[in-house]
């Protein structure tokens, strides 16, 4: 049986207001979304130069190392 319930004016403009704010929100959360995706950018480039200068720094520690050794054998 088919509801035949008339909506006020009330009724409709607060459904109105609901729509506008759940807009609102939906525009928020894609603004949001798109910072945090280049965020994650960010730190995925910056976590990659990290891993670059921790491999530099522990082959220049490696070769240090070898010298240290060598000198000491040589000695």
């Amino acid at each position: 049986m088919p509801d035949n319930k008339a909506y006020s004016e009330s009724d409709l403009q607060k459904l109105e207001n609901q729509i506008d704010a759940l807009i609102d929100t939906v525009a928020h959360l894609k603004q949001e979304n798109t910072s945090l995706r280049h965020q994650q950018d960010n730190l995925l480039s910056e976590r990659a130069q990290l891993i670059e200068k921790t491999e530099l720094a522990r082959t220049r520690v490696e070769a240090m190392i070898t010298r240290l050794r060598s000198l000491e054998l040589s000695s």
